[in-house]
């Protein structure tokens, strides 16, 4: 009989709810879980393909020791011993954990008691660094705690929604879709995106503001003076729950109206427009992600935004206030459990004498951390010269997404001691590890997640764990008994969670935000049952819906929240020689460095290499074709990608995914361009305002492959390999002709007198084509040209899961699109349903004129709902052009 397991979304901080089947046969499939009350049965794209990311392919299954496989015992001694004499002969600072949003908020409760309270060092941090401290440092400087005041329903319940430095759309579609259906529910509801690019969020908007990079401090801080002389302006709640307003308001007014202007690139119409609806509107949630937060001012941008919602009262009541959205799953349960350098576990403060002892007394610990250890840019630097000698790196992949990244694979291959703790073996980081443990992955996993808005959900396991992989609380539970620690005899999830929940009460008495007492006795058996839940629950009170601060009570000494004086000082990034400011971030289908998105065809079936975005006047003016390559560049490194040349993106600005990595193109690590600048505040990184040269990547030849198979080596200037549902795609670019084109695809993809081999060569155009053949079966399809070549890329890829039982059939293949008895789908537009561009405007030239009318004929739009918007575009181009 199948199985079916509730459970909960491994990628962004939305923490949908998931139901997982496993049928007879041992295959899984995935649906949303319309009982959760992240999602209510709603998935995005990432979500839906779950089920095809848990195959073996790839993954680690056994310890190895340099490169060889090994036994647990032998794997868990030496690190043991390798940590052991580290900290003898250099101290305990010179060992570091670099852990991960991916891990459970037990992997991570483990991992800073080991780190903080035995070891005795601080040197613990996360990637969750590198897209929410500054939220969390703002959270602190306000109100005391790192608390996130509202819930999801407030963003249903708002009238206007600010959409800050954050794509939803694509980056939390399932948010995204609650809010639409509200608006749809509600038309007078208002949504206005701020964003440097005209991202697919800003048209569902109904007001977007193109703002410079980095002028959000400049924007808020004006919408502050503004807000002053207004009737929104809440005296009352000012002077009854605040301190510092004064001081806030004129370091805001010492910009007028036309410097504001000046500093954010925004028309003063438009900035007064955007003022006018915020007065104007009571329920204003304003939401916030990491165009925010990435950033060297990204502190001073948060604490503007809640300047601003402190000034009206417009916060912790329904449909109001400022709401962080995190970008992993258990961001936020790391930040419970202390997995920052500078936090304590329970959200209470490492630079508290107090709050550390209170900690010891319950850990009955040998030691603590007296101070906070390295934020994850300088624990890189401490590895690179020296200071750390043993290095840890639970769940992430610091050499794709780390700043400077070629730096910090330098510094990690130069460590003199590297632990990897990973599902995937064939990560960038993965290669470097002297000691390579295998962890269990999704669906495998145990224990719980927290989303962002405090609702902490179970991940539960319905596949057993493969080979020997282990969950990594256990990896380090077993370290730290081998280093003769006690306090670490877990048997299960459940024990690791009471003790967290016990912590969180301890000594608490409503002191601190953080508090989930009343789960502190739970069993196994009921921890297995446990429904989500939002915190506080605190020990003898009621589950709830919960939001903060309702009562105008903070968590500072004085319970009143504090206003922060910021000042409005953009960082320019560019110069002569890198006139470019450099934008990273996600795209609809993939996540952080593809090391379980890569895995899912159809996730790579809407955009299948690396790309850049540039206006077409600057493409124009720098010699850039469309679909060309191009170089982008700065002293820090180098990357070559493929033109995109669209219109939203502004003049001087240049957009590119954080996803490649050397496992799916030759040189696409974008974080290799990024500077190791950090907020001096939080720590984070700045990873949306870099300064970059843009120029034609000239290739003598280009070529795309079809193939059954992943070839072994690909050897070219520019490659960039995405998985088919039957094989894979390979785009090429070269920096010459290739003289023998069959002899290099027999040796390239390892054919060598394999399969049946047709060629198509026109020796004016320079253009060939070359199939091979096992039988019936398409093993290779190569084409190539001087330029880009002009192949229908997504009908190719159909070929190598289509009988081709006759010569024709093998010949027409080499054509590179379809017959006229053929349909060809065009580019994926929805990967949910594998449905193409030309069906669609197949679809519109029969009478299907709305996103709804082609969701009944097609079903693309029906599922994650990422694709509607581009489906509104499709449609309003084919009426235009019929009405020409």
């Amino acid at each position: 009989m199948p199985t079916e397991t509730k459970t909960t979304c491994p990628y962004c901080g939305v923490g949908c709810g998931v139901i997982a089947t496993v049928d007879d046969y041992g295959k899984a499939s995935v649906k949303g879980d319309p009982g959760h009350p992240a999602n209510f049965g709603r998935l995005c794209s990432k979500g839906s393909a779950l089920a095809e990311t848990i195959d073996l392919d790839g993954r680690v299954l056994y310890p190895e020791i340099d490169g060889q496989r090994a036994n647990w015992n032998d794997a868990l001694d030496l690190v043991a011993s390798k940590f052991c004499e580290a900290i003898a002969e250099h101290g305990p600072d010179s060992v570091a954990f670099y852990v991960s949003g991916q891990c459970l908020t037990e992997d991570y409760y483990v991992a800073n008691k080991l780190m903080k309270g035995f070891i005795g060092s601080a040197n613990i941090d996360t990637n969750s660094r590198l897209c929410m401290a500054s939220s969390v440092a703002g959270h602190r400087r306000a109100f005391g705690s790192d608390t996130v005041p509202g819930t999801y329903e407030d963003l249903e319940l708002a009238d206007l929604i600010v959409l800050v430095g954050s794509n939803l759309a694509w980056c939390h579609p399932v948010l995204n879709q609650r809010i639409q259906a509200a608006k749809q529910s509600r038309p007078d509801m208002k949504i206005v995106t701020i964003d440097p690019r005209r991202s697919v969020s800003a048209d569902l908007a109904d007001m977007h503001l193109m703002i410079k990079s980095d002028g959000d401090v400049a924007l808020f801080n004006g919408l502050l003076a503004h807000l002053a002389g207004s009737s929104a302006f809440d005296q009352d709640y000012v002077s009854a729950h605040t301190i510092g307003f004064n001081d806030a308001l004129e370091a805001a007014q010492t910009r007028s109206m036309l410097d504001v202007s000046e500093e954010t690139g925004l028309a003063v119409g438009e900035l007064r427009a955007f003022y006018r609806l915020f007065e104007t509107t009571e329920k204003v949630v304003t939401c916030y992600s990491q165009g925010i937060n990435q950033s060297s001012i990204g502190t001073d941008k948060v604490n503007a935004i809640i300047n601003c919602h402190l000034a009206t009262g417009r916060i912790g009541k329904p449909g109001m206030g400022p709401f962080s959205l995190t970008g992993q799953p258990n961001a936020m349960g790391g930040r419970e459990v202390g997995g920052l350098a500078n936090m304590l576990a329970a959200h209470m403060n490492i630079e508290d004498e107090a709050a550390r002892d209170r900690v010891q007394r319950f850990w009955n610990s040998p030691t603590m951390a007296a101070r906070p250890g390295l934020k994850a840019v300088e624990m890189f630097e401490a590895v690179a010269d020296g200071r750390i000698k043993a290095l840890w790196i639970m769940a992430t992949n610091p050499v794709v997404s780390m700043p400077d990244a070629d730096r910090v694979r330098e510094a990690i291959s130069n460590c003199p001691f590297v632990v990897v703790s990973d599902i995937q073996k064939n990560t960038d980081t993965a290669a470097l590890a002297h000691v390579l443990l295998p962890a269990a992955g999704w669906g495998e996993k145990d224990g719980t997640v927290t989303n962002s808005e405090r609702r902490i959900s179970r991940q539960r396991n319905f596949l057993d764990l493969p080979g020997d992989a282990k969950p990594d609380w256990w990896h380090m539970a077993e370290v730290a008994k081998r280093m003769g620690f006690d306090g670490f005899d877990y048997d299960n999830p459940a024990t690791i969670f009471a003790e967290h929940a016990a912590l969180s009460g301890f000594e608490n008495g409503g002191t601190r935000d953080f508090d989930i007492g009343a789960k502190a006795d739970i069993s196994p058996g009921i921890f297995e049952a446990m429904s989500p839940f939002q915190w506080p629950h605190r020990k003898g009170a009621p589950e709830g819906v919960t939001r903060f601060f309702a009562d105008g009570q903070f968590y500072t000494p004085d319970r009143k929240a504090r206003f922060i004086s910021v000042k409005s000082e953009r960082d320019d990034r560019t110069s002569k020689d890198a006139p470019f400011i450099l934008n990273t971030g996600r795209i609809r289908d993939q996540w952080h460095t593809m090391t379980r998105t890569g895995k899912a065809a159809r996730l790579s079936s809407h955009l299948a290499e690396p790309f850049a975005e540039i206006n077409p006047a600057d493409a124009a003016e720098l010699g850039i074709d469309k679909a060309g390559l191009v170089r982008v560049e700065n002293s820090f490194g180098s990357v070559v990608l493929r033109a995109l040349l669209t219109e939203r993106q502004p003049r001087g600005g240049v957009f590119v995914p954080m996803h490649w990595n050397d496992e799916y193109s030759a040189n696409a690590r974008v974080a290799a361009l990024l500077a190791p600048h950090t907020d001096p505040i939080s720590g984070q990184p700045a990873l949306k305002n870099i300064g970059v040269k843009v120029r034609p990547a000239e290739m003598a030849y280009h070529g795309f492959a079809v193939v059954a198979f992943r070839p072994e080596r690909l050897e070219a200037p520019y490659w960039a390999v995405a998985k088919t549902e039957a094989g894979w795609r390979v785009e090429f670019g070269f920096d010459k002709a290739l003289d023998d084109i069959e002899a290099w695809c027999r040796d390239t993809f390892g054919l060598f007198d394999r399969g049946e081999h047709l060629a198509y060569v026109d020796n004016p155009t320079r253009q060939q084509r070359h199939g091979f053949f096992d039988g019936e079966r398409l093993l290779l399809a190569f084409y190539a040209a001087p330029e880009p070549v002009a192949v229908s890329r997504d009908w190719a890829v159909k070929q190598l899961s289509t009988p081709l039982e006759t010569a024709r059939a093998r010949f027409a293949v080499l054509a590179g699109r379809p017959g006229t008895d053929q349909m060809d789908p065009g580019a994926t537009v929805c990967s949910c349903f594998s449905v193409g561009i030309n069906q669609i405007v197949g679809a519109v030239a029969g009478g299907c004129h709305t996103v709804e009318a082609i969701g009944r004929q097609l079903n693309a739009g029906t599922n994650c709902g990422s694709c509607r918007i581009e489906i509104k575009g499709i449609i309003d181009g084919c009426l235009r052009q019929a009405a020409e």
